[in-house]
């Protein structure tokens, strides 16, 4: 690997000039003339079979241009497929617009475009939807219920995946004859990933292209790019999404909407521009959503505080369809494979289980199940620890993955990384603060302290492989990557990856400048376009640096051996005899003999008949990456200190510690961004935000007043504490920094809570943990 001089440091983003000052460009930023606006006419029934659609009113409303229904457009179902039998995997359509059915409150029915939004939101008042209203299923004891209402036909008992990924040989025997036992029960809320930025598209008609172009906000424009022309029954050739300035996405956004699609119907249909952009109501309560799911766990343990054995059964409520591409697979698929984590678990038996209700559709959020069965492992360790007499950081000692490389039982290798010595340097910063001090002198005083930790990895760097063992049809995994110069030494590079906030402008620039020599400034990234990108996956599994940062190294090595070429070509000598500094191509014997990036630009293409024959004119050069293991682990270990106040039930979070290790750090002050926003999104899963429904499946969250999202006043400071395990299956030794904040906190603060309430002989194993919660555990006469 070539020696670091802009890897490892935090340089400036380069993006923050421009989004700073209000000269970003985002979605609702653009205006094109003879612009329409779009809203959808929307299910006010969770369930419900369809019997008209009147749109006549709708129609004659001033400003309205024109509305349709699924029958007016004709478009092709969304539908994700598993390659597993109908035993373990059932697919669902969802229709762009719904047809016959509705299955649940905010579906899209019917699209009105008009002159401006506001009379786009006059036609929707305008719009007759009637239905006959079935009975809604809203829970998963419902859902599972003997003869209870199907949401879709073909799904018995409403169950879309249902998978028994390992059941080691003797495990019944193992919990039989084991000394401790200890069992977990978990439900976590349902939760809304709420990028800044809601969804939304402009779509218009390039008649020169002759091209359907779509402004989106979406990780994934190609994904997009797909769903569009196969549900239009266009050729991809006459699909081009463009994504401009995102504000976040968090996973959201990596999977295909419905009204992105209707959108660009109809602005193929109306030959104009149309613009959706999605209210805060609708992205409260009809945007894809994340996270309710089941956990029914036991673990066997020694009486030296070993684990003997995982016994597991998942259930996750995806709501009401399948996302594409990933399927309703995602959740309980991620949590069966990965669930023994960083611990050497030697046998393992698990049960996954997707069913489907009356709610809004789920798709990927930060860290995908991983905060909830990292949180259900780690309360079992705890739980072991107080019935064994051990100290919950002991227990955890004897049992983290040390010896690497470490194939588990759930058939996954681990690379090398830093399990214990995370482990040991985060109690090592909490007790040097003096905490267990504090809790102790708080405890005299009358004051419910806790501590709690958690330790946990972070698979990232899925490739091909990784996503064809999930059986999935549609198979993410590689990126590709071209670096090309231009005649004035200036270097473009494309990644298949969509930054939505992660600075792939800046790092991804650092790798390029490294690799060839270059000033930082001299290297611009170009993303998010399907016309210029060849192909990409997008970003979304922390998979941005892991894998498109490598295609992008592998580009600018391939660029760097070319102008290595030419150069050794002018001087008659070996191109291992030149070396790429300061922008320009040197000597290794004679540093005075130069050829700058100009000189050798200038030959590549203005002067092409100077080129040795076997030099093709141009400087540019294409590369791929893969990751044909099974990725590579970063890891971390979090600690949290809170005080809970009896009188209100609040938990305040008095001190968060992070020790993490993602390998190379590309840019240590990025990877502390993702780290401080990873763990407020944790913080807001394990304490605040929950989405509910009655039991007709009306949302009860359709605003901030009822969506508790917390402020800069809730979200600690973050003591962050870098390690650095060089990966040796990526190009740049980096491993994935998106998720590990979400995925650690909601552990490490549900520890802590119930550290703090242990005197009173109560713990709490489900978020999340609410004042309420607390207020009843720690005064019971009041509950009563």
């Amino acid at each position: 690997m070539k020696e670091r001089k802009l890897v490892g440091r935090s340089v400036a983003r380069r993006e923050d000039p421009r989004l700073l000052s209000g000269r970003g460009r985002f979605v609702d930023d653009i205006a094109l003339p003879g612009m329409l606006h779009a809203q959808f006419v929307r299910s006010t029934v969770a369930h419900g079979e369809i019997a008209s659609v009147d749109l006549s009113a709708v129609r004659r409303v001033p400003g309205v241009v024109a509305a349709f229904t699924a029958d007016d457009l004709e478009l092709g179902d969304i539908t994700a497929q598993l390659g597993r039998p109908l035993s373990e995997y059932v697919p669902t359509a969802m229709p762009v617009l719904a047809r016959d059915k509705v299955r649940y409150v905010g579906e899209p029915v019917a699209i009105v475009v008009a002159r401006d939004a506001y009379a786009a939101e006059d036609g929707l008042e305008a719009a007759k939807v009637s239905c006959t209203t079935l009975p809604p299923v809203t829970s998963e004891e419902a859902a599972l219920a003997p003869g209870a209402p199907l949401v879709h036909d073909e799904a018995a008992r409403n169950t879309l995946v249902d998978v028994s990924l390992f059941a080691t040989d003797g495990i019944d025997e193992i919990f039989a004859s084991a000394p401790c036992v200890v069992h977990v029960e978990s439900r976590t809320g349902r939760q809304n990933a709420l990028p800044l930025e809601t969804r939304g598209v402009v779509a218009h008609w390039d008649d020169r292209e002759e091209q359907l172009v779509l402004q989106t906000c979406t990780q994934v424009p190609h994904q997009v790019r797909t769903v569009a022309s196969r549900s239009l029954r266009l050729d991809e050739r006459a699909v081009r999404v463009v994504v401009p300035d995102m504000g976040g996405g968090f996973g959201q956004k990596c999977v295909v909407g419905r009204e992105e699609i209707a959108a660009a119907a109809a602005a193929l249909r109306l030959r104009r521009p149309v613009k959706w952009i999605e209210d805060r109501k609708d992205a409260l309560s009809a945007s894809f959503l994340a996270r309710e799911q089941h956990y029914q766990v036991r673990a066997a343990f020694g009486t030296d505080g070993r684990i003997l054995g995982l016994d597991a059964d998942v259930v996750c409520d995806m709501g009401a369809y399948s996302c594409y591409p990933f399927t309703a697979g995602i959740e309980p698929l991620m949590a069966s494979a990965e669930m023994p984590g960083v611990y050497k678990v030697p046998a393992y038996r698990v049960r996954g289980r997707a069913i489907t209700t009356n709610k809004a559709p789920t798709a990927p959020y930060r860290g995908v199940s991983r905060p909830q069965y990292v949180m259900v492992v780690e309360r079992l360790f705890e739980r072991a620890a107080r019935e064994l007499g051990l100290d919950p950081v002991e227990i955890r000692r004897r049992n983290v993955i040390t010896d690497f490389p470490y194939t588990g039982v759930n058939h996954i290798t681990y690379d090398p990384g830093s399990y214990l010595e995370s482990l040991n340097l985060c109690e090592r910063l909490v007790q040097d603060e003096g905490w267990y001090e504090k809790q102790a002198a708080g405890a005299a005083e009358g004051r419910h302290l806790g501590i709690g930790y958690a330790c946990f990895s972070e698979r990232t760097g899925y490739g091909s492989t990784a996503f064809a063992q999930r059986k999935m049809q549609v198979v993410p995994g590689f990126d590709i990557s071209e670096v090309r110069m231009d005649t004035s030494g200036a270097v473009t590079v494309t990644t298949g990856t969509m930054s939505h906030g992660q600075s792939h402008e800046t790092t991804m620039a650092q790798i390029v400048a490294d690799e060839l020599g270059l000033d930082i400034g001299k290297v611009r990234l170009h993303q998010g376009d399907t016309d210029r990108i060849t192909y990409g996956w997008g970003t979304f599994a922390s998979r941005s640096i892991t894998v498109g940062g490598s295609a992008v190294r592998l580009a600018a090595a391939k660029l760097g051996d070319k102008l290595r070429a030419i150069a050794a070509a002018r001087w008659g000598i070996d191109a291992d005899e030149v070396e790429l500094t300061d922008g320009a191509a040197r000597r290794r014997d004679d540093t005075s003999e130069v050829l700058t990036y100009e000189d050798i630009a200038d030959i590549a293409y203005l002067r092409a008949h100077l080129l040795p024959k076997d030099i093709e004119p141009g400087l540019a050069a294409t590369a791929t990456f893969d990751v044909f293991t099974d990725g590579t682990f970063s890891n971390a270990t979090h600690g949290v200190v809170v005080e809970l106040h009896q009188g209100t039930g609040q938990v305040e979070i008095l001190r968060y510690v992070c020790v993490e290790d993602c390998g190379v750090a590309i840019n240590p002050q990025v990877v502390e961004g993702q780290c401080r926003g990873g763990i407020a999104q944790g913080i807001a899963g394990a304490l605040f935000e929950q989405v509910t429904y009655d039991d007709q499946g009306e949302p009860s969250a359709t605003s901030f007043m009822d969506y508790k999202v917390p402020t800069a006043h809730e979200i600690p400071d973050v003591l962050i504490h870098h390690l650095e395990t060089p990966s040796a299956f990526t190009e740049t030794g980096a491993k994935g920094a998106g998720e590990g904040g979400t995925i650690g906190a909601p552990a490490a603060v549900l520890n802590a809570v119930n550290d703090a309430l242990r005197p009173t002989g109560v713990e709490l194993d489900h978020t999340p943990v609410t004042p309420e919660t607390v207020h009843r555990a720690l005064n019971p006469e009041v509950a009563s």
